[in-house]
């Protein structure tokens, strides 16, 4: 099975301090330090699992310049046997159709059974992989949360909805699948491995190889546009609870005593 995972550079929440720009428009992204977004480190990893049970390759796409190699890189240390890098100029202020638009572009270029995105990214607008599998006109499930093989035409998948309950489909191939965190425990990506794929040579794909012209992707094709950044005003009665993960847990669960919330 020849897999497509498309990953995402983005900052790592986990080692910065997020703050807003001077311009109200973005966030402050000087002196960031990026990662792959966490829901496609799942989606990588389910690849490789199902490469590694069925055979065929596990490829990983992201859009961007040359510094998402490195996720791309981290990736292929992880496992993953190929990395693309989808880069122009062209492409940037691509909104979510324009992203699925150069995605597809890739798809029209390469044999691929199985496409996987993370069921969202930095953003969360959870847009991309559905974007996607309309412009392919591939079956599409979203949330997934196990997946099973069939045959080598049809997959079972569990869904996440409503409620905490579990949706099982059938879905044919080939598909596009958006993957939720927990569906595995993506693996540890040792240096040894970084090693290994840091000399190897990644291809690049510009909007003419991908047969899009600059009409169809960047900020003149995109249809939703960011007007405005900035951190919710804090409600009449909030509280923010400040101190590491253990003590805010200590707190909340104190004042929930206080208000009868818990016993």
């Amino acid at each position: 099975m020849n897999i497509l995972v498309c990953v995402k550079r983005v900052p790592d929440t986990a080692e910065n301090e997020i703050e807003i720009n001077s311009a109200g428009n973005d966030i402050e992204r000087d002196d960031l330090v990026y990662s792959v977004n966490e829901w496609d480190n799942y989606a990588v990893e389910e690849a490789i699992q199902l490469r590694d049970k069925l055979g065929g390759s596990v490829t990983v796409a992201t859009v961007g310049d040359e510094d998402s190699e490195e996720v791309l890189r981290r990736e292929m240390a992880m496992g993953a046997d190929n990395g693309i890098l989808l880069t122009d100029d062209a492409f940037n202020g691509s909104d979510g159709k324009g992203i699925a638009r150069i995605l597809k572009g890739l798809v029209a270029k390469e044999n691929f059974d199985l496409i996987l995105t993370g069921a969202q990214a930095d953003e969360g607008s959870a847009q991309v992989g559905g974007m996607l599998a309309a412009m392919l006109d591939y079956p599409y499930a979203s949330l997934v949360n196990a997946i099973e093989v069939i045959d080598d035409s049809k997959l079972k998948v569990g869904r996440e909805i409503e409620g905490g309950n579990q949706e099982m489909n059938e879905i044919e191939l080939p598909c596009v699948l958006s993957i939720q965190t927990g569906i595995n425990e993506p693996r540890y990506v040792g240096i040894r491995g970084i090693r290994k794929v840091a000399s190897v040579e990644i291809p690049e794909y510009s909007a003419s190889d991908l047969g899009l012209s600059e009409g169809d992707v960047g900020e003149s094709a995109a249809k939703v546009k960011r007007v405005d950044y900035f951190v919710s005003e804090m409600g009449e009665g909030a509280e923010i609870l400040e101190g590491d993960t253990e003590e805010v847990a200590a707190k909340l669960a104190e004042m929930l005593k206080a208000k009868g919330g818990i016993k």
